[in-house]
């Protein structure tokens, strides 16, 4: 599983003429490999509830998104899983084929809500969307599941 956290002032989402947005927080963008699984899940949900990435008052970065009680919004992307290693067209042979990419996703938002203090807005999985933010600092992680450094 991939996932690229930014910290954001405002982030939403729309999907024809439904928006769902949020104020201050952080916006994730997920990509679910065919070889991830729940392990997968219970971590990177840990560690993005924990991810110390919103400043102090001394303007460090010591506080997590449940610290400063912010929202956060998180999107299905499976162009994470590209892979650009032969030519200039994009493989997405690695990422999980849909109906197990949804159900893995599926899973990510039941493990990731409870560890959260405000609900969690999501995408919708598989449809065209239009996405906004405005990063702050700028401030983007990538974490792969794969490759806990």
């Amino acid at each position: 599983m991939k996932a690229v956290i930014q910290r954001v002032s405002e982030a939403s989402v729309s999907i024809e003429s439904n928006t769902s947005s949020i104020g201050k927080g952080l916006l994730i963008l997920l990509g679910v490999a065919e070889n991830d699984t729940q392990e997968d899940i219970t971590w990177l949900a840990k560690k993005i509830a924990q991810l110390r990435i919103f400043d102090d008052e001394n303007e460090i970065p010591n506080l997590s998104v449940n610290d400063i009680n912010s929202e956060v919004l998180l999107i299905s992307q499976f162009t994470l899983m590209a892979s650009t290693k032969k030519g200039n067209r994009p493989s997405f042979i690695l990422a999980a084929n849909p109906p197990k990419a949804m159900d893995l996703y599926n899973d990510f938002i039941n493990e990731l809500t409870p560890l959260l203090q405000q609900p969690l807005k999501t995408g919708e999985f598989g449809a065209y969307m239009k996405v906004g933010l405005v990063n702050e600092g700028p401030f983007t992680i990538i974490i792969d599941s794969k490759n806990r450094e």
